[in-house]
């Protein structure tokens, strides 16, 4: 016999079934592999989990209809975390496999010296791989760039981490079992994996399991502080217990910069998993040191895995790997075609890749004996997954690292609010560089008007968009060669518009959308600014960004003025300015779809949009951050934070002696910390402050988006605990992508906000699972979507 999950929607349907399996598939018949089920009359994809020698199910059981491969796609750690995964965001395990796992491709797969199906079967195998029957469930690929939704994103798990439900027998005709019958048996695997989680993941704790030790390490027992496991209950594996010690602290001197970068090199190679949050210095090879350390981790016997936000860093940190590693490293990403990115994801499961670098869905990736998971820049929204159960990376990689016992690392220029909670509670440790190391190599930066000296030189420095100052460190840099980048918020030409006289926004007669200046095609990527006297005189009429209607006869609704005014300037619009002013240099552009990998050295001006800044070599002189308000003034409980990472991420592109000039209030602590360049500081009074007034990563919310009946469904359903504090409803936050349903769209959608302590957040998560299931079983059209911990909460 063989348990099985069937990979259905239904949330209450999220359980395991058991199957007899007949005499010629019991060779292939083994945990982990791809089977196909009868389930209610239909075909169903699922994944075998154990086999078993009874079952509890008295009744008549049905047969496996076959195996699809032999491969062991499924490994026993993926399975512990999908399940960890699905109680943390009170989603299915279905809808993670779907993340977890990319579709099969057959040939790919009889490409290796694994067992592939039967030849009898393989034919068949490969027409359901590119033409699936109608009436199965498939597992969809996963595709970064193009987000697909589950037909139910309110699907939820009835087993959360610690409440893994039974596993129902399948009747003969086939009829799911009743609940009570269900819930009566017990899952020996899966109850295996809750027994294996620690308290600290269990309770939700935010994975404190032990106090935070002082800062002031000392250099003889740094190795021992960043080495030792948070807790007992992680159990490392018996090939990591017998690695053998590997010296290459002096091989990579690049971390002797940082006060434990030795230590942290030490306690790696030796095995251990150390666990850190890394601030990577101004003009930092950050690429390269973290391919030294996975190369670390697999000298030591281990593998690793890197995750990064796009395709741009993939390329960089996979190009350093593979050259201190050879082929043993490969990279994951959306872009990759089918059987390209099967490929390389075989061959991080059957070991011969010991390196994985990859986007989001690169933390589920089987390697074996993980070593090493490490994420760069975890405030980039990319990592959060527009899929249900909707998880974040970062959180996934800490559950992996605490599950597995492996290193884990974050880092970056800037640190997340959520990276310093886990350095507050002792789960992680810093890793930074002493002041003067970073006095080093940081370069100058200030803000317009930042004394009263430069204020009397230039009284009106902090009212204009570039001050005098900039200009004249801009001429400067380009008289000497020098290359220099400006960074602005908002690409196109003139992306916002208001009334001139009563400053009222700009909004189209026909569906109320904002009114924008389209580019007039003057300043393109990687183009020259001509002066032929293109600009405002020139420009399109004002078009609305929602329908494109063109408003040829603009009248403000509150005043009657046909003036219009810039709210804010695009990069496009900058870059012809800019042209103006430095006749005779080069203008490129960076941004949307036209991003430049990098420069080539010399005198430019480039204009960037904001994580589109390209590298040049040895570095840019001067740095101009505009439109600083832009950034800071968003209605967005992340705003501040966001608005650092994305100037210090610009401002580590120049050169030491270069010069930074950022166009904001020096008032403003998070101007203050780019100054000082202190982003730990930074981290530490955003994350008091979420904490005073109950935000994350202090408590754990829950957003519900749908209709005012759908949201009160699920509410009667949900036997929340008492601590649970129920705010809303509001109005879903501008934005923000409406719940999928079966039905027509609602035209109103509501979100209704759960806010608990972190001590209760499992139980808040089981408590919306189990209602969700509940729900689902009613069948109905209302769109409803449930996010724990969603990175936009409006």
């Amino acid at each position: 016999m063989a348990r099985v999950l069937p990979l259905l929607e239904p949330a209450h349907l999220d359980r395991d079934f058991d199957y007899l399996v007949p005499p010629e598939m019991d060779a292939l018949a083994q945990p982990g592999v791809r089977v196909r089920v009868r389930f209610s009359g239909r075909l169903i994809d699922g994944y075998l989990l154990e086999r078993l020698e009874r079952s509890d199910h008295t009744g008549k059981l049905v047969r496996l209809e076959r195996v699809v491969s032999g491969e062991r796609v499924l490994t026993p750690e993926i399975l512990k975390l999908v399940t960890a995964v699905a109680g943390r965001y009170a989603g299915t395990r279905a809808d993670v496999l779907r993340l977890a796992i990319p579709p099969r491709h057959a040939k790919v797969e009889t490409e290796g010296a694994e067992p592939a199906a039967p030849k009898r079967r393989r034919g068949r195998a490969s027409s359901e791989t590119t033409a699936p029957e109608p009436d199965s469930l498939t597992v969809v690929e996963l595709d970064e760039t193009e987000p697909s939704v589950s037909p139910l994103e309110s699907a939820t798990a009835l087993g959360a981490a610690d409440e893994v439900s039974a596993a129902p027998a399948e009747d003969a005709d086939p009829v799911v079992a009743d609940a009570d019958s269900a819930g009566s048996s017990q899952d020996s695997s899966l109850a295996d994996v809750r027994a294996s989680m620690t308290p600290s993941i269990m309770a939700d704790t935010g994975m404190v399991a032990a106090p935070a030790e002082s800062a002031a390490l000392g250099e003889a027992d740094a190795a021992s502080e960043l080495g030792q496991s948070a807790d007992s209950g992680a159990v490392e594996s018996g090939s990591r217990a017998a690695a053998v010690p590997v010296v290459v602290a002096e091989e990579f001197p690049g971390w002797d910069r940082y006060a434990h970068g030795r230590s942290f090199l030490t306690a790696l190679g030796s095995g251990r998993g150390p666990r850190a949050a890394w601030q990577a210095l101004p003009g930092e090879e950050w690429a390269r040191r973290l391919a030294e350390l996975a190369a670390t981790a697999v000298r030591s016997g281990r593998s690793a895995v890197l995750m990064v936000p796009d395709q741009r860093d993939l390329n960089r940190v996979l190009a350093e790997c593979t050259a201190l590693l050879g082929d043993s490293a490969v990279g994951l990403a959306a872009g990759l075609g089918p059987s390209a990115r099967y490929r390389r994801w075989l061959a991080a499961l059957r070991g011969t890749a010991r390196v994985v670098v990859g986007t989001r869905s690169a933390v589920f990736t089987p390697v074996q004996d993980l070593g090493l998971i490490a994420i760069w820049d975890d405030g980039d929204d990319t990592f959060a997954e527009p899929r249900s159960p909707y998880p974040h990376a970062r959180e996934v990689a800490m559950l992996r690292a605490h599950e597995t016992g492996a290193a884990f690392v974050a880092g970056g220029f800037a640190r997340t609010a959520e990276v310093q909670a886990i350095v507050e509670s002792g789960w992680a440790h810093d890793l930074l560089a002493d002041r003067a190391e970073l006095r080093r190599a940081m370069p100058r930066i200030t803000a317009p008007g930042d004394s009263d000296a430069a204020l009397e030189r230039d009284p009106i420095a902090k009212a204009i968009r570039i001050p005098a100052v900039a200009f004249m460190e801009a001429r400067k840099a380009l008289a000497a060669g020098g290359p220099v980048l400006v960074q602005v918020p908002r690409r196109g030409y003139i992306p916002a518009l208001s009334c001139a006289k009563c400053r009222t926004p700009a909004r189209c007669r026909h569906c109320n959308g904002p009114l924008a200046l389209p580019d007039n095609g003057s300043a393109r990527a990687g183009g020259r600014v001509g002066h032929s006297g293109g600009g405002v005189g020139e420009a399109h009429s004002p078009a609305c960004r929602w329908c494109g209607i063109t408003e040829a006869a603009f009248r403000c609704g509150t005043c009657g003025s046909r003036a219009l005014r810039a709210v804010v300037i695009g990069a496009a619009r900058t870059a012809e300015e800019l042209g103006r002013a430095f006749p005779g240099v080069p203008v490129r552009g960076s941004g949307g779809s036209a991003i430049l990998d990098t420069v080539p050295a010399g005198p430019q001006v480039v204009v960037s949009t904001i994580g589109a800044e390209p590298p040049v070599p040895g570095g840019y002189s001067v740095a101009m951050l505009l439109d600083g308000w832009a950034l800071l003034g968003r209605a967005d409980l992340r705003a501040a934070e966001d608005a650092l990472r994305r100037w210090m991420s610009a401002a580590a592109l120049v050169r030491p002696d270069g010069r930074v000039i950022v166009m904001a209030d020096q008032g403003i602590p998070t101007v203050q910390a780019l100054l000082r360049w202190d982003p730990v500081w930074h981290a530490r009074i955003e994350l008091d402050g979420r904490t005073e007034v109950s935000f994350p990563p202090a408590v754990r919310l829950a957003a519900i988006d749908g209709t005012t009946a759908s949201i009160a469904e699920l509410l009667a359903e949900a036997k929340l605990p008492g601590e649970v504090e129920v705010l809303g409803p509001v109005p879903l936050p501008p934005g923000a992508r409406k719940p999928f349903s079966s039905g027509d769209s609602p035209a109103e959608v509501e979100r209704m906000i759960l806010r608990v302590d972190r001590s209760h957040g499992a139980g808040l998560s089981r408590a919306l699972a189990a209602a969700q299931a509940v729900r689902s079983t009613h069948k109905s059209d209302d769109p409803l979507r449930v996010q724990i911990d969603p990175i936009d909460i409006g």
